[in-house]
C-alpha cells in the first residue's frame, strides 16, 4: 500500500512538471512560454523588477541583451506583448519608477517601436532587424528586484518608494 501511495505521488509530481515547462526556440526565435497559469498565478511567481529609465520609455517595447550588449538574448513575440489581456506596459510608480510587467532585467533595451505597433505586426520581427530598431542599450537609471513586495499590490509598493526602496530588494547595476 505505501508503494502505491509513493507511485501515485511520484506521478501526480511528474505531471504537473511536465504541465509547467517551457519550451525554447532555437536561433533567431524567441523564448516561448506555454504555462497556462491564471494572472494571479503569475503575478505571485514574476519577479517585482521596479526601474527608472534615462528618458520616458513607457511605450516602447523591451528587448534583452547580452553582457556586452552587442546581441539580444531574449524579444518578445507578437503575441507576448500582452498582460492580463492588455498591452504590458509598465505599470506607473511613485517617484518616476515603473512596475515592469514584460520581464525586464538589468540588460533591457528599448525599441523605436511601440508595443501596440508591435502587437500589430504581421510576425515577429527578426533579431537583426530588432537590432536596428533599438533607441538606447543603457536606458536604465535604477533597477531592483523586490520579490519580498507583492506586485500585485501598487498602494504598498508605492508606500514602499515613498519610505526609500526597501532594503530587501536587490539593487541589479549595483
Amino acid at each position: 500500500m505505501h508503494n502505491k501511495i509513493l507511485i501515485i505521488s511520484l506521478l501526480v509530481f511528474t505531471t504537473f512538471s511536465l504541465i509547467s515547462c517551457k519550451c525554447q526556440k532555437s536561433g533567431n526565435q524567441t523564448v516561448k512560454n506555454n504555462n497556462h497559469h491564471t494572472p494571479e498565478t503569475v503575478s505571485a511567481l514574476a519577479p517585482v523588477i521596479i526601474y527608472k529609465t534615462t528618458s520616458d520609455f513607457y511605450y516602447n517595447v523591451p528587448v534583452i541583451l547580452t553582457d556586452d550588449k552587442t546581441d539580444i538574448v531574449s524579444f518578445p513575440d507578437i503575441s507576448d506583448v500582452y498582460f492580463n489581456g492588455k498591452l504590458a506596459y509598465p505599470t506607473r510608480l511613485e517617484n518616476g519608477y515603473l512596475l515592469d510587467n514584460r520581464g525586464i532585467g538589468k540588460n533591457v533595451a528599448f525599441l523605436n517601436i511601440t508595443y501596440e505597433q508591435y502587437s500589430k505586426l504581421a510576425e515577429t520581427p527578426t533579431k537583426a532587424e530588432l537590432l536596428n530598431k533599438i533607441l538606447d542599450k543603457n536606458p536604465l537609471i535604477e533597477i531592483y528586484n523586490c520579490n519580498l513586495l507583492p506586485k500585485n499590490n501598487i498602494q504598498m509598493l508605492n508606500e514602499a518608494i515613498k519610505n526609500g526602496i526597501p532594503t530587501s530588494c536587490e539593487n541589479l547595476i549595483k
